[in-house]
């Protein structure tokens, strides 16, 4: 049987006895979905480049040390391995990733309307920061939800998985991260909930 059609078990199993190419098919087998989907939550390429890269030292230090024990479930342990060095990522950032269109550009910042005026452009602007703002102050797992599907495009399932809970809980979580996002903008900060 060639190595490319052996199971993720079958290649961690190689790589763990020192066989490299057990890892590197792993890697190609995957690397197109992981990148893409760290790239959806963090919409900078360069920034995708080391987390992906980070991904894949803790998977190999993990796999090296012998604690690896996900039988049959390496791409699932994978992404949430991504998911959490990109949520670091923010935590360390403190804000929330810009929206980009596919010319590179924040959307925010290019979006222009023919007859707009100065005064319409700062308030678009302002209530772009203010909405900003307010997501950071959210709950971390309603904050990670509302970003996941929003910015990352991610569907509730997906988000599931990636965050180890049910989709109904994924969907209680953004309902609640709207629901205090709508509290947040009539003022009433004092009735946010943790949900």
């Amino acid at each position: 049987m060639k190595l490319e059609q052996r199971t993720d078990q079958e290649l961690i199993r190689l790589y763990v006895a020192g066989e490299e190419t057990g890892l590197e098919i792993l890697i190609d087998r995957y690397k197109t979905k992981l990148y893409t989907s760290i790239y959806l939550l963090v919409k900078d390429e360069s920034l995708a480049e080391d987390i992906f890269q980070d991904t894949f030292i803790k998977v190999i230090n993990t796999l090296r040390s012998g604690r690896y024990n996900e039988e049959g479930k390496f791409l699932p342990w994978v992404m949430r391995i991504a998911h959490n060095l990109v949520i670091d990522h923010y935590r360390r950032e403190r804000r929330t990733p810009v929206v980009v269109n596919s010319d590179g550009f924040d959307i925010f910042d290019v979006l222009q309307f023919a007859d707009e005026s100065a005064e319409t452009k700062m308030v678009r602007e302002q209530t772009h920061r203010d909405l900003r703002r307010m997501i950071q102050r959210l709950p971390d797992d309603q904050k990670e939800v509302l970003i996941m599907r929003h910015y990352g495009d991610m569907s509730f399932k997906e988000i599931a998985v990636v965050t180890e809970v049910s989709i109904n809980t994924a969907l209680g979580r953004m309902r609640y991260a709207l629901n205090n996002l709508r509290k947040m903008m009539y003022g009433d900060e004092a009735a946010l909930r943790a949900g």
